[in-house]
């Protein structure tokens, strides 16, 4: 009898396994040295007023109100837009500081409720700023 010995041809072809560990190497330095930044600001579009610009002052606290009635204190963007939440909110920013020499400025989108710019003003009212100020921008044309 003659017997075959059947040889197993071995396949040639790529390890795919050093490919796979440098990808994903890669994937982890990449996931690591990105900075990942989130965006806090409400996108806002100021409503036009004609008449000369005020004074700016430096350490005004900043309230900001989008077209849909969220607010951010100095850029802190609020979970709820409640008046409670907005008033804690201001209590946290102004800390020991006396809230009577403190300025405010409100700076409310032009599609905002007037609800919405009457509740920051109260809030603000309720913390006990009395230096309120409406931020605008100049019309068209004009400057």
């Amino acid at each position: 009898m003659n017997f075959r010995r059947h040889r197993r041809r071995e396949e040639s072809g790529v390890d795919l396994t050093p490919l796979i560990d440098v990808v994903f190497l890669l994937l982890i330095f990449f996931m690591v040295s990105t900075t990942f930044i989130r965006e806090t600001r409400l996108s806002i579009d100021l409503p036009e007023a004609s008449g000369e610009p005020g004074e700016t002052v430096a350490e005004a606290i900043q309230i900001t109100v989008d077209a849909r009635g969220d607010y951010a204190v100095n850029d802190r963007l609020l979970l709820r837009s409640d008046l409670e939440t907005l008033l804690r909110a201001l209590q946290e920013v102004l800390g020991e500081r006396v809230a009577a020499e403190q300025h405010v400025v409100i700076t409310a989108d032009a599609d905002a409720s007037h609800q919405s710019v009457v509740r920051a003003m109260d809030a603000a009212g309720k913390a006990g700023l009395a230096h309120l100020s409406i931020m605008t921008r100049q019309p068209e044309g004009e400057e």
